[in-house]
């Protein structure tokens, strides 16, 4: 038994679920440091059972895993009790297969799923004896790269990232790897690889951008200082989803993770246009798998985990061609063995029932639908091209068929939102409780509302959050007017929800601010009992930084935006049209399914107008 495992045999029992730090799950990959050449770990910025739940994470641990010259190994960010004994005992933060200390690493690659947190990586860095600042690290210490949804705008996290990756990471990643392993190899300076990484398509190095700032204090320009820099960097993408790795011998978790369940995969991206919607946007265009790969991705996952439950995991999963074959292949398969179906959330309309119906045979639970709006002229400014005939007529149908609770997924504070439209809400849901049945019962109608926050490269990223108190006094209006036994009202937290807008709309400024609430105790941000808005609200004064500012300004139409350089495809006169359309109430097809919406993806992408099939 090594030190560091000797030392973690007597801290484990003091901490809350020590399972999240013990390593040696089924299908784990533990491979020998001193004969690997790339040594990467994966830092997911929350805890164990939020990252386990990440398909993203297990994705991207087959494809390193799955080299010869290279090994992955995952690290989470600990709890307040385990963060505690690590500096009791001087432990550094290590890995969870072979407990190797994060500055031992080559590469440090963090997932950016949720502004909320940020705090958890400075921290992760400091627990792993890494400099915080790209600017302090020497040439020994690792370089810390970063992806996902929020890399689209890093610029708050930009002075701690030697790198970030925009886009899909499969391939990419592997670009980075072989990049990095010539440059050791050649046993070059660390510029030197920050300079070689930057040629690799979809790869932005912020050390290499100057920002300038004008008298008024707007951004003026993000430009590229060095030559041979891109003054766009565009996004990666998978272009046949079908012949791309998928892994069907996940690590399976020892504890129970948010989604404890296989994961399919069915397609990327969505085409429906909701205007509020960031994933929507940069996920485009629309790829899909094959049936035949998905039902052979089932069977190798089942036969690799044990589990008794397979998600099919998509933004929009009922949008898939060939649905109704694949649940079909699925339940006839699977279903006589016990194994659950499930879906995240449903389609408002009758066709998602009646899949859900088929799928719900081994266990019924409650029904999810996301209106996202109560009224109709709302439902038309985000573009969610549902109507309230629609939801009645599926909850009918879902109800009749043995469904007895619902949930119902709202936003408040949207973009030209008035009172009325806040009151809809509690009259929708009232008249979904009250629903006149055939046969059937609902018992109970939970509501569920978040807050808008503005995002980047979506139409909705000129708009302002509305201040916070304006947020609790309308979901104090809500709540007063949702009454009745059946029904249910809950909410998410304003406060939290303005600093998400804050992150997501910041430039390199902020970055001052989320250093100094680190460095005041902030961590955990996105769990309840951990935020500390009275240490977030100094760190702003300390640091000279009006938040609101980011949150609840509208941006003019001219103003250079702190993402601009960052490409995802949209062309800016997209999205701008589609903020103007939202101020019309006009709807935007589906480009899948009626005409091409000239979002400008496939131009940019050099990619055939096609958004179904296999390839592009």
């Amino acid at each position: 038994m090594s030190n560091l495992e000797s030392v973690l045999a007597n801290i484990l029992p003091k901490v809350e679920k020590p399972a999240r730090y013990a390593g040696g799950e089924w299908n784990q990959v533990q491979k020998d440091h001193s004969s690997t050449l790339v040594k990467m770990v994966l830092a997911f910025p929350d805890i164990y059972e939020v990252g386990m739940s990440h398909l993203g994470s297990h994705i991207l641990y087959q494809v390193v895993n799955d080299r010869s010259d290279a090994l992955l190994e995952r690290v989470y960010a600990p709890w307040a009790d385990m963060e505690h004994e690590l500096e009791k005992a001087k432990i550094p933060l290590f890995s969870l297969e072979t407990k190797t200390p994060l500055r031992e690493f080559d590469l440090v690659g963090f997932t950016l799923q949720y502004e909320m947190t940020y705090t958890n990586i400075l921290n992760m860095l400091r627990l792993g004896n890494i400099p915080i600042r790209a600017a302090n690290r020497c040439e020994q210490d690792p370089f810390v790269l970063a992806g996902g949804p929020c890399a689209y705008n890093p610029e708050p996290l930009a002075p701690f990232l030697d790198f970030v990756v925009l886009g899909e990471g499969e391939e990419v990643l592997g670009e980075i790897i072989d990049v990095f392993k010539d440059w050791k190899l050649r046993q070059g300076k660390r510029r030197d690889f920050l300079e070689a990484v930057a040629r690799v398509p979809g790869v932005y190095v912020p050390s290499f951008y100057s920002v300038s700032y004008g008298p008024d204090g707007l951004l003026k320009s993000i430009v590229p200082t060095k030559s041979g820099v891109p003054k766009q960097v565009k996004k990666r993408v998978v272009r046949n989803l079908s012949a791309a790795l998928f892994p069907t011998h996940p690590v399976v978790p020892y504890l129970d993770a948010i989604h404890n369940r296989g994961m399919l995969e069915l397609f990327r991206g969505c085409a429906r246009g909701c205007r509020f919607c960031q994933a929507g946007m940069i996920y485009r265009p629309v790829r899909e798998r094959s049936r035949e790969t998905l039902l052979k991705q089932a069977k190798e996952l089942l036969g690799a985990t044990g589990y008794d439950e397979i998600s099919l995991s998509s933004l929009s999963s009922l949008d898939y061609s060939e649905i109704e074959e694949l649940i079909d292949g699925l339940v006839e398969n699977y279903g006589p063995a016990g194994v659950r179906i499930s879906l995240p959330s449903l389609r408002v309309d009758s066709f998602a029932v009646e899949q859900a119906q088929k799928i719900h045979q081994v266990r019924r639970s409650s029904v999810t639908f996301a209106p996202e709006a109560g009224s109709q002229r709302l439902r038309d400014v985000i573009n969610k091209n549902v109507t309230e005939e629609d939801l009645l007529v599926a909850v009918r149908s879902a109800a009749e068929a043995g469904w007895r609770a619902f949930k119902l997924y709202f936003m408040i504070g949207l973009p030209t939102e008035t009172d009325e439209d806040v009151l809809a809400i509690a009259a929708l849901a009232n008249k979904v409780a009250n629903l006149s049945l055939k046969s059937g019962r609902i018992n109970r109608v939970t509501v569920s509302t978040s807050n808008f926050v503005p995002k980047a490269h979506t139409p909705f990223q000129w708009e302002g959050q509305l201040p916070r108190e304006e947020l609790k006094r309308r979901q104090q209006l809500l709540k007063d007017s949702i009454r009745g036994r059946k029904l249910e009202y809950r909410w998410h937290d304003p406060d939290q929800s303005f600093l998400e807008a804050v992150f997501s709309k910041g430039d390199r400024r902020v970055a001052a601010a989320l250093e100094r609430a680190y460095q005041l105790g902030c961590r955990l941000d996105g769990w309840n009992e951990h935020f500390r808005l009275d240490l977030w609200e100094q760190a702003f004064a300390d640091t000279g930084l009006d938040p609101s500012f980011y949150a609840n300004r509208i941006i003019s139409e001219d103003e250079v935006l702190p993402w601009e350089h960052l490409d995802p495809g949209l062309s800016r006169s997209f999205l701008w049209s589609e903020r103007v359309r939202a101020t019309q109430g006009l709807a935007t097809p589906d480009c899948s399914r009626e005409r091409c919406s000239a979002c400008g993806v496939c131009a940019a992408l050099e990619l055939p107008i096609q958004h179904r099939g296999e390839g592009l």
